[in-house]
């Protein structure tokens, strides 16, 4: 229609035409009629063929014998050029054999269009896609804590793996993938955290791992379990915490860390790392293992509370034939006889973290659970297994 480029105005006009005509007609009817009218500067082909004046646009509809319609012509030139163009285009009175009647409906200043929209682009951009917002005390605070966090990280051995200020000098430690993991532990307070650096296992981690209690806190991912397994093989690991499915360390919050730290299992109750059956221990009853890792505050009195961590629910259905299907938080949500399990799974609802169950569970039993979406299953023990879900932690226990 007309190039927005170079254009500076663009005429509007309506046309009436007493009769049935085509576009052709039309434009012929404005170069017929306007030629030698304003004389040669301003003649309508001239103005044309040098850019000055842009394509003439003809929009038509014919109805009752009626032609009806709008002509649209850019204009490069002047204001006063313009009008006077725009003018002359009324002096038309036929298209053809039929009358007709133009008008000059308005004439638009594009560059005006242009600042328009514009300006309203600025305030969009002004509102909505400037990062600077106000300024939030926290955020600042959170800013140069986060330097302080990184200043304290350590460089163990030779292969400079990042660690907490604590390692060295702390009984247990955590080991982690990454330096991001690290960093995040010490966000909440825990500072005897070491990061592996992939499945790779630097010599450093296994010397840490001989003279200290290990626990390993990994991403709940394939990766994850990929250098879990090469840490079972390779160092003398004693608990595993779980990382919540498809989550990072350095994604977690306090409250995640804590509860996966409190619901660490001893490394003999892993048997998704253990190639047979014949290779598997026995977990020993659970106990309250202190010094493990550094909790940011101080664990409460346990006695006369209901169960809230994996080892307790496990003390507790040990030797009592009962199984138990736990929340997220680890409260029960469904407890009932042992041998009635596959009854309980037909009417099982709701967010289910995990069973523990005083049974031995067969590859049958198994692939029931596995419907169900848990995270774990920790049982007396496992027998005939040949397919495991791999979403699903099996913990046996003595």
């Amino acid at each position: 229609m007309y190039s927005p480029e170079t254009t500076k105005y663009l005429i509007h006009l309506t046309l009436q035409i007493e009769g049935v005509v085509d576009k052709p007609d039309v434009v012929g009817a404005i170069f017929g009629q306007t030629e030698g009218l304003l004389g040669e500067d301003l003649d309508l082909r001239d103005l044309q063929r040098t850019g000055r004046v842009g394509r003439i646009d003809v929009q038509i509809t014919t109805k009752r014998g009626e032609t009806k319609g709008e002509i649209l012509i850019s204009s490069s030139l002047d204001r006063a050029e313009t009008a006077l163009l725009a003018s002359s285009l009324e002096t038309i009175d036929r298209v053809g054999p039929c009358t007709a009647r133009v008008k000059v409906d308005r004439i638009e200043d594009i560059r005006v269009t242009k600042r328009r929209k514009i300006v309203e682009r600025a305030k969009e951009l002004l509102l909505e896609d400037f990062d600077e917002g106000a300024i939030n005390s926290d955020d600042l605070l959170d800013e140069v804590r986060e330097v302080i966090r990184i200043e304290k990280l350590e460089y163990l051995g030779e292969e400079r793996v990042h660690a907490g200020p604590n390692v060295v000098a702390s009984d247990a430690i955590i080991l982690v993938e990454g330096r991001a993991d690290v960093i995040n532990l010490l966000r909440y307070g825990i500072k005897n955290a070491v990061a592996v650096e992939g499945t790779n296992v630097p010599r450093v981690i296994i010397d840490l791992c001989s003279q200290k209690t290990a626990t390993t806190l990994l991403d709940g991912d394939r990766g994850g379990e990929l250098i879990l397994r090469e840490l079972l093989q390779v160092a003398e690991i004693d608990f595993v915490a779980y990382s919540p499915r498809g989550k990072s360390v350095e994604e977690m919050s306090r409250k995640e860390i804590v509860k996966a730290l409190r619901n660490k299992v001893p490394v003999e109750g892993i048997t998704d790392q253990i190639p047979n059956e014949e290779a598997m221990e026995r977990l020993p009853p659970p106990v309250n293992h202190t010094g493990d890792e550094e909790l940011p505050e101080q664990r409460d009195e346990e006695n006369q509370k209901p169960p809230s961590t994996l080892s307790e629910h496990m003390a507790g259905v040990r030797d009592k034939k009962i199984a138990r299907f736990l929340s997220p938080d680890y409260a029960v949500l469904l407890e009932s006889s042992a041998t009635d399990l596959e009854g309980a799974l037909q009417t099982l609802n709701g967010d289910v973290e995990g069973l523990v169950v005083d049974r031995i569970i067969d590859q049958r039993l198994l692939d029931q659970i596995g419907g169900k979406n848990l995270e774990f299953v920790a049982a007396r023990d496992f027998k005939g297994i040949i397919k495991r879900p791999f979403s699903i932690r099996l913990i046996k226990i003595g």
